[in-house]
């Protein structure tokens, strides 16, 4: 997708430069998050050797086109791709001076490797005192884990999430995405943004760009943060939450149910939601039971309830219970795979999915953006990078070495 330059609406973020030197997921996301909506991302990746393709290895992850991962056209996609070897002095020497002019850095390597590099944060601002710097590690830059390794797998695992995602009685399951990874780039664009705020009120004439500061992002924490009330009620009840499958323990009724050509799943965990749901599946008589007017009876009659649903839904096909639930306003669904979401309309109207050509000519849709801006709306300006594409124009507009 080539935009020209006059169709492109104001970006909320035009003039941010950023500097990624993350690879794979949690960093990237981060920056892929802040070029959608006009950050300058520029992307530093490894140079080929004799035993690496070289550049981030997510380009050879999983399905590939003429070589490259087609996920590369999301996960990079309006960002710029620079190689340069951090192994030598004289890389590290460039990245610093890049960084001298960038309002970001963005990285997601093991605590101490930036430090080992001579880039550790003290440095860095001392030459650009504006930078905010964004780490994100599967532990944190401080604590005891800090020093071992990290992967979304084991943050979905430590954050409670993987415990919870399972049929009761049977192994617990991941979600199939890198779920960890995400919610952690999701955090660090929202640290990013914070920080940005706070370097606007800091300016003075003794810092006349603002203060910079670190973003510690850890992989667990993104996903303990999204874990709701699993904390809470083990320190007031000492209740240890249980895997329910596809059902909401403690709000009811919120579950999966079979129709008679697939499955559906049901909200109608609502006070008045749950009136309009019985009437709905002609169960007049639990619409007007007290005891369940309110959640706490429906939880404890839940299984009651999942059976009424489950009945009515099984003798029909999953579009007859689409119909009638959605014109009762009770919230359901079908279940998508890839090629329901790729041919539903109103992903299509909300302009969610994108086409994108690649250097060697392959169109393949892709996520739009989000959140929807009124006023400065994201937009996919250009492809993913082939490897190195921008290194010698980046390094021509350098400033020269003092």
């Amino acid at each position: 997708m080539n935009t020209t330059t006059s169709s492109i609406p104001p970006q909320a973020l035009e003039g941010l430069k950023v500097i990624e030197l993350g690879q794979l997921i949690a960093g990237p996301f981060a920056g892929k998050t802040l070029a959608d909506f006009g950050a300058d991302v520029i992307k530093i990746e490894p140079p080929a050797t004799d035993a690496v393709a070289g550049g981030d290895p997510l380009r050879q992850w999983r399905m590939l086109h003429n070589g490259t991962s087609v996920w590369w056209q999301v996960q990079s996609r309006n960002k710029k791709s620079v190689v340069l070897d951090l192994r030598t002095e004289e890389g590290r020497d460039t990245v610093r001076r890049l960084i001298d002019e960038a309002d970001v850095v963005i990285e997601n390597f093991k605590p101490g490797t930036m430090e080992k590099w001579g880039m550790a944060y003290e440095a860095l601002s001392q030459r650009n005192p504006g930078l905010i710097m964004l780490r994100i590690s599967g532990y944190g830059q401080t604590g005891p884990y800090r020093e071992r390794p990290g992967f979304a797998v084991v943050a979905e695992a430590m954050g409670g999430m993987r415990y919870l995602n399972a049929e009761p009685g049977h192994v617990p399951v991941r979600a199939g995405v890198s779920l960890g990874d995400t919610l952690a780039g999701l955090h660090g664009a929202i640290g990013i943004l914070l920080a940005l705020q706070a370097r606007q009120r800091s300016i003075s004439p003794e810092a006349p760009k603002g203060r910079g500061q670190v973003v510690d992002v850890a992989l667990y924490e993104a996903v303990f943060n999204c874990m709701e009330s699993l904390l809470p009620e083990f320190s007031a009840f000492g209740a240890v939450r249980q895997p329910a499958g596809s059902a909401l323990p403690g709000i009811a009724p919120s579950n999966a149910y079979p129709c008679a050509d697939g499955m559906v799943v049901i909200g109608g965990n609502g006070d008045s939601i749950f009136k309009r749901l019985m009437i709905a599946i002609a169960r007049d008589d639990l619409a007007t039971d007290a005891e369940l007017a309110s959640n706490p009876g429906r939880v404890r009659r839940v299984a009651e309830i999942d059976a009424a649903i489950g009945a009515w839904t099984a003798s029909r096909c999953v579009e007859q219970v689409l119909d009638v639930l959605n014109a009762a306003s009770v919230p359901v669904g079908r279940i998508y795979n890839a090629q329901d979401i790729a041919q539903d309309p109103h992903y299509r109207a909300r302009d969610m999915i994108l086409p994108v050509t690649t250097h060697d000519g392959l169109t393949v849709e892709v996520p739009g953006i989000i959140p929807k801006l009124s006023a400065t709306p994201g937009v996919i300006q250009r492809r993913g990078p082939t490897l190195g594409e921008d290194t010698e124009a980046v390094l021509a507009s350098l400033k020269p070495a003092q």
